[in-house]
């Protein structure tokens, strides 16, 4: 047996030729309608399904580079005490940092890009769901306001794309003391006479979503993004009452006025140039539109949003 094994076998893989190894990661399954998605033809969608246009997360760095031109440059961001109350639960709060460290290659779940969108300067501060839910500590505090320094000393548009399950717990109060500080740091930005605009992506929720993702003078979201302080389970329990279809969606907040505008991923630099230009240019017209039948209506829509902004 063993000869057969050890000597004929290999001989005749060596005639037939050894069968290619097919990589595992070729495919994704999309998560909503179950269809098979090839990983370049996704990619290249940015993570949006063809077929049912679910939006899936995406990666920090490919949300930067897909809004912002060529040549931007990730910013390097202030250091954070790593573990301040040297909390433990299952396992030490120090070794779940380094963890999320490995995993994702950031210290923390802020990253910020400097660049250009259609020529105007903006800072772009971007949260990374995969490193332990995009919760805010420390590190995602001191990194937003870096960034709107680095805002009002560029003179630029400050612009946040949230992803987060809320306030990292592994750092108690002092987590929750970022609310005050993101708000300030959003105030002054505002003070400067710099626009801010902020990105909803799936999901934003818990003191993110109470702080400074809902103080945005421009408001987007992607499509059917989850948005909200509690879960919508635990809402339900409390009140004891049935929640509306499609509670706490983005298209929900739009139609109750807590949100500007609903864009697809593919649209959101053609729609950010459209609104830097109308706020930094009023009563020029765009010559920017997703979609060149609708114009008119698209730019009407923008400048609406915009006034309260420029005025």
């Amino acid at each position: 047996m063993s000869w057969l094994t050890n000597v004929v076998r290999p001989k005749l893989r060596e005639l037939v030729g050894a069968p290619r190894e097919i990589p595992d990661n070729l495919w994704e399954t999309c998560p909503s309608c179950g269809q098979m998605l090839f990983h370049r033809d996704l990619e290249k969608n940015f993570r949006v399904c063809q077929h049912c246009g679910h939006h899936m997360r995406l990666e920090v760095g490919a949300r930067l580079g897909m809004l912002l031109d060529a040549g931007w440059q990730m910013v390097d961001l202030p250091k954070a005490p790593a573990d301040p109350l040297k909390f433990r639960d299952l396992k030490r709060y120090s070794d779940r940092l380094k963890e999320a460290q490995m995993k994702t290659g950031r210290t923390d779940a802020l990253a910020v890009g400097l660049g250009t969108i259609g020529g105007i300067t903006a800072v772009i501060a971007a949260m990374d769901f995969s490193f332990m839910g995009g919760s805010m500590g420390i590190g995602v505090g001191e990194a937003l306001l870096m960034a709107a320094d680095l805002a009002k000393a560029e003179r630029a548009a400050l612009i946040v794309i949230s992803a987060s399950g809320g306030a990292r717990m592994q750092e108690g109060i002092l987590s929750l003391m970022q609310m005050a500080r993101t708000t300030i740091a959003v105030e002054q930005v505002r003070a400067a006479g710099l626009p801010y605009i902020v990105i909803l992506a799936d999901p934003t929720t818990g003191g993110v979503s109470a702080s400074f993702a809902m103080l945005g003078d421009i408001t987007l979201t992607e499509p059917q993004a989850v948005i909200g302080f509690a879960g919508a389970r635990v809402i339900q329990q409390t009140i004891r009452e049935s929640l509306p279809e499609g509670f706490q969606r983005s298209e929900y907040l739009l139609e109750h006025g807590m949100v500007d505008m609903v864009t697809p991923r593919g649209q959101l630099r053609e729609t950010l140039i459209r609104l830097l230009n109308l706020i930094q240019h009023p009563g020029k017209p765009s010559r920017w539109t997703a979609d060149p039948e609708a114009g008119a209506a698209t730019d009407e829509t923008d400048a609406s949003v915009a006034e309260r902004v420029s005025g």
